[in-house]
């Protein structure tokens, strides 16, 4: 991956006024990926929406990290089963 493709993590918490240890705690729930490159913590561009978004759930409606490891997790599922529905209704529409 480029570095073009990622954020430091300083720059991400400076930004969002966050400290550091708050994103590494979210690693350890497996919340966002981090990317260590010499001694420099990074986060892909692509995690940003999934971090700025977990950040709202626990700043803004004080919901704890499990509880936010949950919700991720039940998303995920329902993006899952929309992707099949969806597919399977693409299906469908060619025996019609």
């Amino acid at each position: 991956m480029n570095l073009e493709d990622l954020i430091t993590i300083t720059d991400f918490c400076k930004s969002y006024q966050i400290s550091k240890a708050m994103i590494v705690e979210f690693k350890e729930f497996g919340l966002v990926n981090i990317i260590e490159n010499k001694n420099t913590l990074y986060m892909p561009l692509t995690e940003l929406p999934k971090a700025e978004k977990i950040l709202r759930l626990h700043s803004e409606l004080d919901i704890n990290l499990e509880g936010i490891e949950v919700i991720t997790q039940l998303l995920n599922r329902m993006e899952e089963m929309q992707k099949e529905m969806t597919r399977l209704q693409n299906r469908l529409r060619l025996y019609e």
